[in-house]
């Protein structure tokens, strides 16, 4: 029977010492995970303690990104069975990435059109930075 991977490998590293809040380095992870299909929808997520127990975190940690997940509806919670990943968590995952990515893109425009790039500078810039993004990935 193969071994199944537990979720600290499949939502990635949570540390400290890593940019931004435990909560939203596990809520990122989720998303990942799901929008890449590694979660499929309908699968049973670890309880609160279970995963705080994991990541070697707090509960109250978990609890705060399991919120956010149902919030943004990338999982369901049933009082007494557990947390799942929605029927549509993966699209709602997307939505959510989507949304952020349009807000990092937003920032990073601000920022180099105050450090005095024009239209056409800050389109080169975003366009050298994200083919050296993305072919750092592969």
């Amino acid at each position: 029977m193969p071994e199944e991977k537990s979720t600290a490998l499949l939502i990635g590293p949570v540390s400290p010492a890593a940019p931004g809040p435990l909560y939203q380095q596990i809520v990122d992870g989720f998303r990942r995970a799901i929008s890449e299909g590694r979660l499929e929808p309908g699968l049973a997520l670890p309880s609160f303690r279970a995963l705080a127990e994991e990541l070697m975190v707090s509960l109250i940690t978990v609890k705060r990104a399991y919120e956010e997940l149902e919030r943004e509806g990338i999982v369901y919670r049933r009082q007494g069975i557990g947390t799942f990943v929605a029927e549509q968590g993966d699209a709602a995952s997307r939505d959510a990435k989507l949304k952020t990515a349009t807000e990092l893109f937003a920032k990073a425009a601000r920022e180099a059109a105050e450090a005095g790039l024009n239209t056409s500078e800050i389109q080169e810039l975003a366009s050298e930075t994200i083919r050296k993004t993305l072919s750092d990935q592969t």
